[in-house]
């Protein structure tokens, strides 16, 4: 099993409020599946992914990634297996903006010291179909475009899971079918594991499991 997720719950304090955003959430994710959240705006999703990730902390509760309780690493080692075990999908793609699409791409693995960069991430962006867009910058591509460097960039570590967060948000309907196909594609090629956050019903159907969330529940 890779992530075993047990009993979550989240609860943040305004003022002299406690909400609870997610609550005795438990989910279990394999190797090279693909799972998806969905839920209306609010229900949780991106709370329950940033717990998954170790991006955050649950109020009580666990995560364990590959039999490591991230509750019990300090941020410094739950960031080193973000770096190199987990690749993330925005719906607000995050390219740096004085980067080329090849940068983009080149830059997680010039931060992990991985050799071959430039080649890896020359061979990510033809398999993602932007093999004529290597030196554009941001600016210069489409949204549909820019969420295939984002998407090549995830990859590019060769992540154990890739967390999608609403990966289609911000593209029109033909544009966001041929991200979907792309996104499975690589989830078969590298055998990663795939966990999408959406209220997106096409991309929830083509995942193998679908688990809905409402009222910081999660339901089977």
């Amino acid at each position: 099993m890779l992530i075993c997720a047990e009993h979550l719950t989240k609860r943040v304090t305004l003022g002299l409020e406690s909400i609870t955003i997610l609550q005795d959430v438990s989910l279990n994710i394999d190797q090279g599946e693909s799972v998806a959240i969905v839920g209306v705006s609010g229900s949780g999703k991106s709370t329950l992914l940033g717990l998954l990730a170790g991006l955050d902390l649950p109020t009580t509760g666990c995560v364990i990634f590959e039999g490591k309780d991230l509750n019990q690493l300090n941020e410094d080692k739950r960031a080193k297996i973000r770096a190199k075990q987990i690749g993330f999908v925005f719906q607000s793609f995050h390219l740096l903006s004085n980067l080329t699409a090849l940068e983009n791409v080149m830059l997680p693995l010039e931060i992990n010291n991985m050799k071959q960069a430039e080649q890896k991430a020359s061979m990510l962006l033809e398999q993602v179909g932007l093999t004529d867009r290597f030196h554009h910058y941001p600016r210069q591509l489409s949204g549909g475009e820019q969420q295939r460097v984002a998407i090549a960039r995830a990859f590019a570590t060769e992540p154990r899971v890739l967390f999608a967060d609403e990966p289609t948000g911000n593209l029109d309907q033909a544009t966001a079918a041929v991200i979907i196909d792309l996104l499975f594609d690589l989830n078969q090629r590298h055998h990663t594991a795939l966990v999408c956050v959406t209220h997106d019903p096409i991309l929830g159907e083509r995942c193998q499991r679908v688990h809905h969330l409402a009222g910081g529940h999660l339901i089977k």
